[in-house]
């Protein structure tokens, strides 16, 4: 039987998954939560409700019909995402194989207002391991973050960096990093360099010698998943056709990722027209 894997649980994931369960297709949603939509608390400009309904309830109830076509929702963070005779999506339970995925998990790409990280992007600080880990072979590179997705991209950096240290920038550690990566948990001041980044600065006045600094804050989102497997992104966002499909064949993506309008209508829209045109390329057989 066919599957198919939906990253994000909120409108655009969800309304997708209503296609494709009904197509008889194995449909799996991995989700870290709810995002967004759960923190909005009043929704009163989309169709089909007579008064104000909260997102959490939207979220709810659209997770419910789902769940009755057979849509089996995971809670897992998804870290990475992989192309080889099938596409995989990695978690920080395990990994999934999917005939093709749907990203639909809106536009977070979370970095802290650090001095100099905008200005060094493309100059030593980046946003995917898996893209440029191989400009910084036997160099000494940083993690910006604290949770799954950091180690994950600790972890791609490992083979090839002479060093890696993780950088929490005062958070407390979410994961359990391995002692082979160094662990700085003081608060950053400032990336510095001239053409290139040269070092990290802590409020405390110390500053770290790295030649790349990689962020990897909070949850993987959608663009940074598709940056990992070589699909076309714009900025922020990723780059599809009229019918939701990236570059990658078998990927496609949905909702607030794509750009444009940021409204539940809209995503429902992207997932609809996801979702069909992912039952057309999985009944294709097409690789």
């Amino acid at each position: 039987m066919a599957n198919m894997i939906i990253i994000g649980a909120g409108p655009a994931g969800v309304s997708a998954a209503l296609y494709t369960a009904r197509a008889n297709i194995e449909t799996t949603i991995l989700h870290n939560g709810g995002g967004a939509l759960t923190r909005t608390d009043r929704i009163e400009n989309y169709y089909g409700f007579a008064q104000p309904i909260s997102g959490r309830e939207l979220l709810e109830q659209g997770m419910a019909g789902a769940k009755r076509l057979g849509v089996r929702f995971l809670e897992e963070e998804v870290v990475g995402l992989t192309y080889g005779s099938k596409l995989t999506v990695q978690t920080s339970v395990g990994e999934h194989e999917a005939d093709a995925v749907i990203l639909a998990t809106g536009t977070s790409r979370l970095a802290p207002k650090l001095p100099g990280l905008q200005e060094f992007e493309g100059r030593g600080v980046s946003y995917c391991a898996v893209c440029d880990a191989f400009f910084y072979r036997g160099k000494d590179v940083a993690v910006l973050g604290s949770g799954e997705y950091a180690l994950h991209e600790a972890r791609e950096l490992q083979s090839v960096a002479r060093s890696v240290t993780i950088l929490t920038n005062g958070e407390s550690p979410a994961a359990a990093f391995p002692p082979e990566f160094t662990l700085r948990t003081e608060p950053l001041a400032a990336v510095e360099g001239r053409d290139l980044v040269s070092s990290v600065r802590f409020q405390s006045g110390d500053t770290l010698p790295v030649d790349g600094l990689f962020i990897a804050v909070g949850v993987a989102g959608s663009t940074a998943l598709a940056r990992k497997i070589g699909a076309i992104t714009m900025g922020s966002s990723i780059a599809v056709d009229e019918n939701m499909a990236t570059n990658i064949p078998g990927l496609y993506a949905a909702g607030d990722c794509t750009g444009g309008l940021l409204q539940i209508a809209k995503a429902v829209c992207d997932g609809a027209k996801a979702g069909i045109e992912a039952i057309k390329f999985v009944r294709s057989g097409r690789r």
